[in-house]
């Protein structure tokens, strides 16, 4: 199992409906959010790959508009979420 896969586990098991849930948007962005932390991470050290750049753009706007449906539709979960990743102050 490599690091992906575990901290895909990790954020079904904290925010998932179920064991097998990877669809449900709290957990859509629970994902997003790890890779966007990989990604920032990568562009620190290579600040000149464009390609990754836009690459981590598309993430976070993808993680906006989940979080935008989140808070449309579940306010409760929306809070709980952000509480748990620590996404807002």
């Amino acid at each position: 199992m490599n690091s992906t896969e575990s901290k895909t586990r990790a954020a079904v098991g904290a925010l998932g409906y179920h064991e097998a849930d990877t669809g449900s948007s709290g957990v859509q962005i629970a994902i997003l959010t790890e890779k966007i932390r990989d990604l920032t991470e990568h562009m620190k050290a290579h600040h000149k790959d464009y390609r990754s750049q836009r690459s981590l753009r598309i993430l976070v706007s993808r993680r906006a508009r989940h979080l935008a449906y989140l808070k449309r539709t579940k306010p409760a979960k929306y809070r709980e979420v952000v509480a748990s990743l620590g996404l807002r102050k």
